[in-house]
């Protein structure tokens, strides 16, 4: 730390009687009362160098006490302004010079009183030594706090801030690496309060040049410094009324503090994507939710995340709801908000070209096919990108469902909003959304079917993979027009595919298996029909045994005899019903899409 020295004479101040006075052989005949120090000192040198000193003995009779209350810097930084009025040795650094710059300029210690006053002679010590020195430029812009009004009219601050910048901004210009340029530039400005933290980040940010992942690298050492830490969970940690950090504010007082400073550094994030990770974006709004920020500022963060939402993490997407108007644990609506944002970047994968244009492109010349070759293959290499992106964000909104509906308050309705706004390409299959529905049902047990039944609509049977068939095919708590579908595709896949029909009743992967082998056609299907007649009256017992009529229309599938409803809590019956009116007929039809996947093969 760089220092200057003035004066040469010793220090020969010493206390008496409460005052403090110096040795000498002349009497003193001034006294000064400095808040409540008291000074015995001598007219000459003082009123020689401070104005206001000679305005205000002007005023008073003689022998009169000059009072200097609320005196900027205190008792030290009036004792070295009268120390270098006598010659004393004085020495001035980064850590005293603000109080006795104050005090200097209180005094009135200018060239106007005397020349190569004080006053001068520490501008000149800050311009050339300590404004070009990176730790002496943040000590003495700190201590500016504690002086703010008389700093910024000395000018100190702006000159503080300005040096600052400066310095940020030359570095990156000279090193070989902008984004990694002084990485510790962030961590020693996050000392600083917020007023004088963001004009530095604004000076920094109009020079051009610090990259932006600096910037928010910056942004992020300061907010983790300065904001609550917001858990996995999604809950800080509350400040109470006896914190030692607290400085005897009131919980409320600090709250309002950490939410002006939150929504601070929402205006200082940079605007280029990926200046800041997801993550942070999101932490922050978890912040911006525990402190009640403002609605502009938590939707800028919501439209931040949304840009970049194929980063975000389950655990993130985890925003503590604080509305009074809302039971739920999680708020829903903000992620809704970042999906749409997210799915507004760029267009659905482009479909392939009309025909006429395949065969306008079929005439042209060899090198323009070249050219255009490399440009479509550019071009689809980025649609693959983005298509990738909304695969995974639709993955990741199906495990954020999973974890939001074991919330026993979560309506129906935003589930399903969140769940549709994924697009329908996005998800390769359902399997995720299934365990979504699952997980619902079993945590509102007391939804009546036709709930259940909307509920249900978000699923593509046609997208749910084996097991999921398996495990819809056993759930009670499904629709039975559901666990029908869920057989039928599982069926009509596996037939199509022309592989083994492992989930379909035993006569029918009985005669599928003959099917290639030229068995007797007629004799499996009487054997079929006589089997499915057992079990249709078996069923018609069971159903009879629950309570249930033909009558009873909901959920309505037509099997061989009667209705079938969801009340039945037989698995039988659905694998009963899946069944067609003519099995003849239908399995003419399996036997010969069989025996032509057969010969294609």
């Amino acid at each position: 730390m760089k220092f200057m020295k003035l004066g040469t004479r010793p220090d020969t101040f010493f206390t008496t009687e409460a005052a403090r006075s110096i040795s000498s052989d002349v009497t003193t005949d001034l006294q000064i009362q400095v808040d409540n120090s008291m000074y015995h000192l001598h007219k000459f040198p003082l009123l020689s160098k401070c104005l206001r000193l000679q305005a205000l003995w002007a005023e008073i009779p003689d022998e009169a006490i000059i009072q200097l209350s609320n005196f900027p810097g205190g008792i030290e930084a009036f004792e070295t302004c009268a120390k270098f009025c006598y010659g004393i040795t004085v020495t001035i650094s980064a850590l005293n010079i603000v109080p006795v710059r104050c005090a200097a300029a209180y005094l009135g210690m200018t060239d106007g009183a005397d020349r190569g006053n004080l006053a001068g002679k520490l501008d000149a010590f800050l311009n050339s030594c300590i404004l070009r020195r990176w730790k002496d430029t943040l000590v003495t812009l700190q201590q500016t706090r504690q002086y703010t009004a008389l700093c910024e009219e000395l000018g100190i601050t702006s000159r503080c801030i300005d040096a600052l910048a400066s310095m940020i901004i030359s570095h990156c210009c000279k090193t070989n690496n902008p984004s990694k340029s002084r990485d510790s530039w962030g961590d020693d400005i996050s000392e600083l309060g917020m007023d004088l933290y963001w004009r530095v980040m604004l000076a920094v940010k109009s020079g051009g040049v610090v990259p932006a992942k600096s910037v928010g690298k910056a942004l992020k050492a300061y907010a983790r410094k300065w904001l609550p830490d917001i858990g996995k969970n999604g809950k800080s940690g509350e400040i109470s009324e006896g914190d030692d950090d607290s400085g005897g504010e009131s919980v409320k007082e600090i709250t309002m503090k950490q939410r002006l400073l939150l929504e601070k550094i929402v205006t200082l994030l940079p605007t280029e994507k990926g200046s800041v990770s997801c993550s942070f974006l999101l932490r922050l709004l978890k912040a911006g939710t525990i402190l009640n920020a403002s609605a502009s500022c938590k939707m800028e963060l919501a439209r931040r995340v949304g840009l970049q939402l194929d980063e975000a993490t389950v655990a993130d997407l985890l925003i503590p709801s604080v509305s009074y108007d809302s039971e739920t644990l999680y708020d829903v609506d903000v992620v809704i908000t970042m999906l749409e944002e997210f799915m507004l970047q760029s267009q659905s994968p482009p479909t392939s070209p009309p025909r006429e244009r395949l065969i306008c492109e079929r005439r042209r010349s060899r090198s323009t096919e070249n050219v255009e070759f490399e440009l479509h293959e550019n071009g689809r290499r980025s649609s693959s990108a983005s298509h990738g992106s909304k695969i995974r964000v639709a993955k990741l909104i199906d495990e954020y469902l999973q974890e939001i509906a074991k919330d026993p308050n979560l309506p129906m309705n935003k589930l399903i909003a969140l769940a549709e706004a994924v697009p329908e390409f996005a998800r390769t299959d359902h399997d995720d959304l299934y365990r979504v529905v699952d997980i619902y049902l079993k945590m509102h047990p007391g939804l009546d079917k036709s709930a259940r039944k909307k509920l249900c609509r978000v699923l593509d049977c046609k997208k749910l993979s084996v097991e999921a068939c398996m495990h819809a095919a056993q759930n009670e708590m499904l629709p039975l027009r559901m666990v029908v579908q869920v057989l039928f595709f599982e069926q009509a896949r596996s037939v199509i595919s022309g592989s083994q029909v492992t989930n379909l009743p035993n006569g029918i992967n009985s005669l599928l298996s003959k099917s290639n082998s030229g068995g007797d056609d007629e004799h499996d299907m009487s054997e079929l029909q006589r089997q499915e007649s057992k079990k249709s009256d078996t069923l018609r017992m069971k159903l009879e045994e629950d309570g249930i009529s033909d009558s009873d229309s909901d959920d309505v599938f037509m099997p061989r005899k009667g209705r079938l409803t969801r009340n039945g809590s037989s698995r039988l019956k659905a694998a009963f019903c899946v069944i067609p009116t003519k099995p003849k007929k239908m399995m003419n039809k399996i036997w010969t899409m069989n025996k032509s996947v057969t010969e294609r093969n």
